[in-house]
């Protein structure tokens, strides 16, 4: 079943009744001059098993213990902005498998060898979503040096073919917005992919701790800061569908310094876009598990590929 993802950008008071989100507006229910008929309207209520991913994107929102303890029982993401309205907190269930303690331990004692072919896998996949993501929106583009590159990328990446085929990548990804260089705190369309990025990270770690893993531990990424290595390791391949939908976003509503409310409705769209993974069509979200899933059977060395998904 598809999850849905659900963002608050409101004062909100969230709460739990009967195994179901309820949504009040508290400058509504606080309100003398509308009728209760009227107030009864502004209650919502939202199936907990249904949920997925919650962005919390206001100051002024309350939400319960047994809120939050409901949601994370039912392996939901809740994702918490600042004041930039910009995700900047995730918190994740501590107990997301049935087999989890076997797989921390298969993780922790993963092989420096693998480590290093399970990042060369993750590359050439990203370079490969690169390309077809050019050949599918850039046509004009040439791209026998990216696909050259996939099968150059060696164990760890030794040589920084990510880095190279990035930079090919963003300079022509955007032929519509002039000069356009990709960094998280440059001008516009940066702050639509961050976001986006942000929304997926939290869709990937999601997955990971569903499937028994430490999103803390990774193959690639090591900064003793980062909390979530590993799904930035395993965003990696993901991150061309997020381009995609930006630059349709582009499309739609042009280069806006500010992340209207409209933006961040289609960018939360994220979870549910169309992807090829297995040779079949997959909602994003669900595709994330399967790749969790073959990542956490590398590990227990019962599968040799991490399974990602294609551009179609």
């Amino acid at each position: 079943m598809i999850k849905r993802t659900l963002y608050f950008g409101n004062p909100a008071y969230l709460s739990l009744k009967n195994a179901q989100m309820v949504l009040r507006l508290p400058e509504v229910e606080s309100s003398d001059s509308v009728c209760e008929v009227l107030k009864k309207d502004f209650v919502r209520t939202f199936p907990i098993e249904d949920l997925g991913v919650v962005v919390l994107d206001h100051k002024r929102i309350t939400i319960t213990q047994g809120l939050l303890e409901a949601l994370l029982a039912n392996c939901c993401a809740v994702i918490t902005c600042d004041s930039a309205h910009m995700p900047t907190g995730l918190l994740l269930p501590l107990d997301g498998h049935t087999l989890q303690s076997e797989r921390f331990q298969n993780q922790v004692a993963c092989s420096k060898p693998l480590r290093k072919q399970l990042w060369q896998q993750t590359v050439q996949a990203k370079i490969a979503n690169q390309a077809a993501m050019l050949e599918k929106l850039v046509p004009d583009v040439p791209t026998g040096n990216m696909r050259a590159w996939v099968s150059e990328v060696r164990s760890d990446d030794a040589t920084n073919l990510e880095a190279r085929a990035a930079a090919y990548y963003w300079k022509c990804f955007f032929p519509e917005v002039d000069m356009f260089v990709r960094h998280r705190d440059l001008e516009c369309p940066n702050n639509y992919l961050n976001y986006g990025y942000a929304i997926l990270r939290g869709v990937i770690a999601r997955a990971l701790v569903g499937s028994g893993l430490m999103p803390t531990l990774g193959i690639h990424h090591h900064n003793r800061y980062n909390a979530y290595c590993l799904a930035d390791d395993i965003m990696e391949p993901y991150r061309p569908f997020v381009d995609e939908l930006v630059k349709t976003i582009i499309q739609k509503y042009g280069v806006m310094e500010d992340l209207t409310i409209d933006i961040k409705r289609e960018l939360l769209q994220i979870p549910t876009l169309d992807v090829k993974i297995e040779g079949r069509r997959s909602p994003l979200m669900v595709a994330a598990t399967v790749t969790t899933s073959s990542l956490a059977k590398c590990f227990g060395g019962s599968l040799k590929m991490v399974t990602y998904p294609t551009v179609k």
